[in-house]
């Protein structure tokens, strides 16, 4: 994993002033790759990297060209199944004059052209120039676990891998994106291409951007989700026929993400899911002891510390349990804002912050985790209560309004989705200053697309939410704010196991009743894990830790809390009510005032945050 950034004047070449901007780029993604720095200037191109060496120690440094230097490729990532790659390319004639898995991507470039993008199996997001045709290509990894941001100003383009690297360009004006903090209050977080920064675009996953010399350019869909319509028939496989493919893909898939010349650790929560990845690593490497980093919340009335031990001794893994008091959320809310670029709606990040400091305070670089299994195998209570809703045992209860918004939003009005979005629209509105209620129709993310709607048309109802969990919830806010950057702002690279492509396409083709059976949520993963793992996890109730928020750094009478929230600053920055923000605040800091998450909205959390993000951007 590495930092990216560059530009394309279209407009007269780069100059000695272009290497100084590129370099104060750099300079801003130095902690996601603190090993080494390069710059390369080029006609019209100017390229930053910076490097966090994890395979090709000696040799992989970036920008990486083929044999004649007219394919030039920066990329932050992996490309895992490179080994294989290398040895197809090589019956083909092509030459490597380096160990790095990135070398692949010139090589299947001049082999195939951009197509090639679906032959690698990783994590990458990477920018091509192809000197010959005066082309750049900007592509994000299929599960966009690696984010991309790009902004077109002024005769000229922009890229890096994350916004402050743009921000540090002198051409590129700051103006917040009212309709990203609406997605923000509305949804897990924001939601590609939106940023929290006007003009300024994240990159889809599975999205190539392609750059002409003119300034023109096309943004192409190359891969999604493609679940078959209605209901998927067991056919002529048995049960046992889906959890044997099942877990050979899964021991592929963490085969794949050990490949490291650095040592690889595991996070281990003592759930489900990092628990299988840390049983089955060790399987499939016994003898071998890996680093095991968890958090314990000795504060919250669920510590889950006696299952990460149990696990940890049954895989033959180190240990390393962090202790996180709620006073950590204090001291590193205003760094989790800093790194995520956005506010959020709650402060778990600050806990994934402390674990990554963790891990690198121990040495390593490397982490696999275990995100994604409850997108795509049904781990959340959503998926049970479409099930009760579907028997009756619940009632789907809304007014006309919000049946035609949900046909709008998902072509289906029966789907409910978090919550009735016509009642919080309401909410949201108190909370709004009148500057943004009256354009307020404008500003709604509601109505801007929120996913292809096209897309889930016809699918069964497990698939159909799993693909809007999949877009709203997973790409950019679980593995984008919440796992990539909380893990790079301490030099971390994690691998997502789950997330494995091919893993992913079989799920798409497994029967809803092997993901859901009756009310059992993740019903195949836990048969799979059921042959490796001890009784104790696999069958154990879901728990979901919820981090305390606004109520407590209320109570605490946190300070910089208490300034972003007084009235005086409310009114002066002009998003937001003062006068409800100080109702929320009296009602909030009472003595033993809490919000039942994730039923209870914390409305403050995200005034809060974005109050830390003005500070950190704006100010």
């Amino acid at each position: 994993m590495c930092g990216i950034c560059g530009f394309i004047k279209f407009a007269g070449n780069v100059s000695g002033e272009d290497r100084h901007i590129v370099q104060k780029m750099n300079d801003k993604l130095i902690h996601r790759g603190p090993d080494e720095q390069n710059i390369m200037l080029f006609d019209n191109v100017a390229l930053g990297f910076t490097r966090l060496s994890i395979i090709g120690l000696s040799n992989g440094m970036q920008p990486i060209s083929n044999e004649d230097n007219s394919v030039v490729v920066l990329c932050n990532g992996e490309i895992f199944n490179y080994i294989e790659l290398k040895e197809e390319l090589r019956q083909k004639g092509h030459c490597f004059k380096t160990e790095s898995d990135v070398e692949v991507i010139v090589h299947l470039y001049e082999e195939y052209g951009i197509n090639f993008i679906n032959r690698m199996n990783g994590q990458f997001a990477f920018a091509l120039f192809d000197k010959k045709r005066d082309t750049m290509f900007c592509v994000r990894d299929q599960m966009g676990i690696i984010p991309l941001f790009y902004t077109f100003t002024k005769n000229t383009f922009i890229f890096g891998s994350e916004i402050k690297a743009i921000l540090a360009h002198p051409l590129v004006d700051k103006e917040v994106d009212l309709t990203g903090l609406d997605q923000v209050m509305t949804f897990a977080g924001l939601i590609s291409p939106r940023t929290m920064f006007k003009n300024i675009n994240s990159l889809e996953n599975g999205h190539y951007l392609t750059i002409l010399q003119n300034g023109e350019y096309t943004n192409t869909e190359y891969w999604d989700l493609n679940y078959p319509k209605g209901i998927i028939e067991m056919g002529n496989k048995t049960e046992t026929d889906y959890i044997d493919e099942l877990e050979d893909l899964f021991e592929k898939a963490i085969n794949l993400r050990l490949r490291a010349d650095v040592p690889t650790g595991l996070y281990l929560s003592g759930g489900l899911d990092s628990s299988m990845i840390t049983m089955k690593t060790n399987q499939l490497q016994p003898g071998i002891s890996k680093e095991a980093f968890s958090i314990d919340f000795i504060e919250s009335q669920h510590s889950e510390s006696v299952y990460q031990k149990l696990i940890a001794k049954a895989s033959n893994s180190n240990l390393n349990q962090k202790t996180f008091i709620y006073d950590d959320i204090i001291n590193r809310l205003e760094e989790s804002i800093y790194y995520s670029e956005c506010p959020i709606k709650e402060t778990y990040n600050t806990a994934s912050l402390c674990l990554s400091e963790a891990v690198r305070a121990k040495g390593l670089k490397v982490i696999l985790s275990g995100e994604g299994a409850d997108e795509f195998f049904a781990g959340y209570v959503g998926y049970r209560f479409d099930k009760m809703r579907q028997m009756d045992i619940i009632q789907n209860l809304a007014q006309n309004d919000e049946l035609a918004l949900r046909e709008k939003l998902w072509g289906d009005s029966s789907f409910f989705y978090e919550r009735n979005f016509l009642e919080y629209d309401q909410v949201k509105r108190s909370l709004y200053s009148d500057k943004l209620n009256a354009s307020f129709d404008e500003i709604n993310c509601l109505n801007h697309p929120v996913i292809d709607k096209r897309k889930i048309e016809d699918l069964d109802i497990v698939n159909k939410r799993a693909y809007i969990d999949y877009k709203i919830r997973l790409v950019d806010h679980l593995v984008s704010d919440h796992g990539d950057r909380m893990a790079m702002a301490n030099s971390v690279e994690v691998r997502y196991p789950f997330l494995d492509k091919d893993l992913i396409d079989f799920s798409t083709r497994i029967p809803s009743d092997l993901k859901l059976n009756e009310f059992t949520e993740k019903y195949i993963l836990k048969k799979m894990a059921s042959r490796f793992m001890p009784k104790e996890v696999f069958d154990r109730e879901k728990f979901h830790f919820i981090a305390p928020g606004s109520p407590y750094l209320l109570q605490k009478k946190t300070e910089y809390v208490m300034d972003i929230l007084s009235y005086d600053r409310i009114k002066r920055e002009g998003f937001f009510n003062p006068d409800e923000v100080e109702r929320l605040k009296n009602i909030y800091m009472q003595d033993g005032f809490t919000i039942n998450a994730p039923y209870e909205n914390d409305m403050l959390i995200t005034v809060i945050t974005f109050g830390i993000f003005l500070d950190k951007f704006f100010n």
